[in-house]
């Protein structure tokens, strides 16, 4: 599915019935590293938190989960996801302006 379409955002569980989480969350951040990975777990240990973290996760909740903690939760990473996008493209736009300027001084454009 990550290869078809692109997700801001997905919560994946350490344990699923036929693979391990922090496998998919690999397999996930290599294939689209811009979305949102959110690790949940009802066996936390600081192994997982880490070992999660290490590998793309972008934050780890700990079962059970207060339905406002997640939202708040989701909150935070997907305006960290624009805040991250719109410099991006701020780092683009700055760089079209100065090669453009610099091709306007040297071949005289104006």
């Amino acid at each position: 599915m990550f290869q078809e379409k692109f997700y801001n955002l997905v919560t994946i569980d350490i344990r699923l019935p036929d693979m391990e989480g922090t496998k998919l969350l690999k397999e996930l951040h290599s294939c689209s590293p811009k979305s949102m990975k959110i690790m949940v777990t009802g066996y936390p240990s600081l192994e997982n938190a880490v070992n999660s973290l290490n590998i793309g996760a972008d934050a780890y909740i700990i079962k059970p989960v207060e339905p406002d903690d997640l939202v708040n939760t989701v909150k935070v990473k997907l305006k960290e996801q624009e805040d991250i996008e719109s410099l991006s493209q701020e780092k683009i736009d700055n760089w079209i302006s100065a090669r453009l300027q610099k091709l306007e001084e040297k071949y005289g454009i104006h």
